[in-house]
């Protein structure tokens, strides 16, 4: 790797799931010293040192997220790199979903983004490479069908991180948001119907994109590393669409 964040300090928050434990990964190889904030210690992927040290944290929970930023100000008394990649799915209709799916969802997918940016900032003020990235998708752009209140949290995430960019960038934070496509994790695999042959399902849905693949974590960490450093002084405010071309596409029917 190149030590493009050598000597860094990263938080990822959601740094045990797939995507976020690839961040932390990719965040360690270029030398910065990362804090994987989750729930619990064991992800979707298991927990191991090479992933970032492991800091407990419930987005949804001021108190929590106040703690974990107090520990990282504790142990390095900096913070450089912001990543919000905690987030859930529901696969439901607005008709299907109650109030109380709802306003969990809201709470892990943008009030999880408000908090933790909210109290990461005077430790970002400080930083001279402060970077903020959040987690949204290509769905905040247009919408899978049964995906309601998802597509409602990725389009808010969008435009808060819009929003973030505009009111911090005189501080020399810098704020962008990742919108992924079909991506190869656990949440995917959820997304299939059921009853349906994941191998089948999978090569089905390589085949509406462009490219004929599916995205990894690892194309996440990818451009998020990129965000994170100083190649990318002079991005903020936008939007990075990862999908293999999904979505500059109409989705025609195969003849």
């Amino acid at each position: 790797m190149t030590g493009m964040l050598e000597g860094r300090v990263a938080l990822v928050t959601g740094g045990r799931g797939g995507a976020g434990r690839a961040v932390c990964e990719r965040f360690v190889d270029e030398g910065a010293r990362v804090y994987a904030a989750d729930l619990t210690p064991h992800g979707s992927l298991g927990s191991t040192d090479s992933a970032g040290t492991f800091v407990q944290l419930d987005v949804t929970s001021e108190e929590s997220v106040r703690a974990a930023i107090d520990t990282v100000a504790a142990e390095q008394g900096a913070l450089d790199i912001l990543v919000n990649a905690a987030g859930i799915e529901l696969e439901l209709t607005i008709e299907d979903t109650t109030l109380d799916q709802w306003n969990h969802i809201m709470a892990v997918n943008v009030t999880g983004t408000f908090l933790t940016s909210k109290h990461a900032l005077p430790l970002l003020r400080a930083s001279e490479h402060a970077s903020i990235i959040n987690f949204g998708s290509y769905d905040g752009y247009i919408a899978d069908p049964q995906l309601a209140a998802y597509c409602a949290t990725k389009g808010a995430v969008h435009a808060l991180t819009r929003a973030m960019a505009c009111d911090h960038g005189k501080e020399g934070i810098r704020v962008n948001a990742i919108c992924p496509g079909y991506i190869d994790t656990p949440m995917l695999e959820q997304f299939f119907p059921d009853g349906v042959d994941p191998r089948a399902a999978r090569a089905e849905a390589e085949l509406v994109h462009p490219l004929r693949i599916i995205g990894t974590p690892r194309d996440m960490a990818n451009l998020v590393n990129w965000l994170a450093s100083d190649e990318a002084r002079y991005a903020t405010g936008q939007l990075w669409v990862l999908d293999g071309g999904l979505s500059a596409q109409i989705q025609q029917m195969r003849l």
